[in-house]
């Protein structure tokens, strides 16, 4: 059975994190809640020890590094170009750009488009349920503490199953600002000032963020403005044309 991929609004985010969080074991023995209670604390102490402020973060930065991918996503819309972090992301983006490669998404329209948050595309089926990777079954998400989903970053749209990542992707086109409410101790500073420009924290930590619009921001907020019927599927087809890969990273 096909299922659509699926987005969380900021309140069901918040409900899913605080229902895992509330999530516990029956069976769970005085000894391995003692271990866990261990472990947890290792983990947060490991995790507040790092100063996020200090971290790379090469979504902020439009050119391309060695290390990094550059495509260049023909639409009949516009062109677009995208740089891609295989070290962050290493198989959202094999995956992305194997199926580039191989000329899967050509044709393939953008079949869901919410303007103010963002463009879907990535399946052959056009209706949010079909499409798979390159291994022929969903794989993890993938997340890093050095990508966010702020304005024009591209992410894997799947649906609640974290292993359920296929072709399916999309670019955040939010240009409100959102750095209200960001913490300090959660987000680096030129984060959340990258926030004042737009994009949805809320996804943040759920979905892989595995590149980001270098150039062509305008042709994404053209295809969000275009016009849908109630399914968020646009009236005419919006679509990718071809996908060139400009650099590989060595």
């Amino acid at each position: 059975m096909k299922h659509k991929k699926l987005f969380l609004t900021m309140s069901m985010a918040a409900t899913l994190l605080f229902a895992a969080g509330c999530t516990s074991n029956g069976s769970d023995t005085a000894s391995s809640s003692t271990k866990e209670s261990t472990e947890k604390t290792t983990e947060t102490s490991t995790v507040e020890s790092i100063d996020l402020n200090s971290l790379e973060l090469p979504q902020l930065n439009t050119e391309v590094a060695d290390n990094e991918d550059l495509v260049e996503m023909v639409t009949t819309k516009g062109t677009i170009k995208i740089k891609l972090f295989p070290e962050l992301a290493p198989k959202a983006v094999e995956n992305f750009m194997t199926h580039a490669k191989d000329g899967y998404y050509d044709g393939v329209t953008f079949h869901r488009v919410i303007q103010d948050f963002m463009i879907q595309g990535g399946d052959p089926d056009g209706n949010g349920t079909g499409g798979e990777s390159i291994w022929g079954e969903g794989f993890e998400t993938e997340i890093s503490n050095q990508l966010y989903n702020i304005r024009g970053a591209l992410s894997m749209a799947r649906t609640q199953d974290p292993n359920s990542n296929g072709s399916q992707f999309f670019i955040v086109q939010n240009s409100h600002d959102m750095h209200d409410g960001l913490l300090k101790d959660d987000y680096p500073q030129a984060i959340i000032d990258a926030y004042k420009n737009g994009g949805y924290p809320s996804l943040d930590g759920e979905y892989t963020v595995f590149g980001q619009v270098v150039e062509g921001m305008d042709v994404v907020d053209a295809i969000a403005a275009v016009e849908t019927d109630s399914s968020d599927k646009p009236t005419e087809d919006v679509k990718i044309e071809k996908i060139n890969i400009l650099q590989e990273a060595k």
